[in-house]
């Protein structure tokens, strides 16, 4: 196992670097988020009461369509060059390629949600009132869901023609529960509601994160396999 994580860190560590040459996926990530928090905030009046409704769920939407982005160019860079067979041939697990994957790919959504959500707020008028001990937790678990199952269906489309179409299709039906927790989680969170309903969200999310975790780890030999 331990061979498993140096190698996954590797990965993520050349993803990560060769990331921060280019800047190419993380600049475009960064522009969508800021165009829809922009078109939104023109949409909506931020002394409407209504912004406090909108407001956790434009937190995923925008973590959720600009990391589709992300997700998208993770495994398709890799086939550029012919890459990709390089790290199949290469003396490591596949498994370890997919943990590699998730951690640059979590990466780098993290860090457009560091940019992102502070400005969301301040566009909005909006007032954090609740607990960031607990909104923090909300974001990082629901974030690392999306991730996990994101980027196996990255490497599931990625040999299709049309794979920028496909993965959404193939992803967001299934991040429909932990999307509908997340949201609820954190309305709950940012309203200063009950933590007791926020933690029950909150187990929710980490069930499916390690469910599909563990089901991705195993299954992504056979998609290495088939590329």
């Amino acid at each position: 196992m331990n061979s498993i994580l140096r190698d996954a860190w590797t990965i993520a560590s050349k993803d990560l670097s060769n990331e921060l040459k280019t800047k190419q996926t993380i600049g475009m990530m960064v522009i969508f988020s800021s165009l829809v928090i922009l078109i939104f905030s023109f949409a909506f009046d931020p002394t409407n009461n209504m912004v406090k409704a909108v407001i956790p769920g434009l937190v995923w939407v925008i973590t959720v369509f600009s990391g589709i982005l992300g997700l998208n160019r993770s495994f398709l860079s890799e086939h550029e060059n012919d890459a990709l067979t390089g790290l199949r041939s290469a003396p490591i697990d596949a498994s370890s390629i997919y943990l590699g994957k998730v951690l640059a790919n979590f990466t780098l959504v993290t860090t457009v949600q560091l940019i992102s959500i502070p400005v969301l707020f301040i566009l909005f008028d909006y007032r954090f009132t609740g607990s960031i001990t607990w909104f923090i937790p909300v974001v990082i678990i629901g974030t690392l869901g999306f991730i996990i199952v994101g980027t196996f269906l990255a490497a599931l489309s990625a040999n299709a023609k049309n794979s920028e179409m496909l993965l959404p299709v193939l992803l967001l039906p299934l991040l429909s529960p932990l999307m509908i927790a997340a949201v609820q989680a954190t309305r709950i969170i940012l309203e200063n509601g009950t933590i007791t309903n926020a933690v029950s969200w909150l187990r929710l999310m980490a069930a499916y994160d390690l469910l599909f975790l563990a089901a991705c780890f195993f299954l992504f030999e056979f998609i290495m396999e088939g590329s």
